[in-house]
């Protein structure tokens, strides 16, 4: 599994999207803001995802 790096684009939990803010040494602080439909899914503006529960969906551009 390859860990993800700031500014990827990540999925977890069943679909839920977003961008890498931060990588920690076992989770990456991710902004849910990144998705079409963040305001009606009422979600918090970032979460934490353990490296074992996400996969990177697309790759940073800087």
């Amino acid at each position: 599994m390859k860990k993800a790096e700031v500014g990827n684009i990540i999925e977890f939990r069943g679909g839920l999207q977003g961008v890498v803010e931060k990588v920690n040494e076992n989770s990456v602080i991710v902004d849910l803001t990144y998705m079409d439909n963040y305001r009606d899914l009422e979600l918090d503006q970032r979460t934490v995802v353990n490296h074992k529960n996400y996969k990177v969906i697309k790759e940073s551009a800087y």
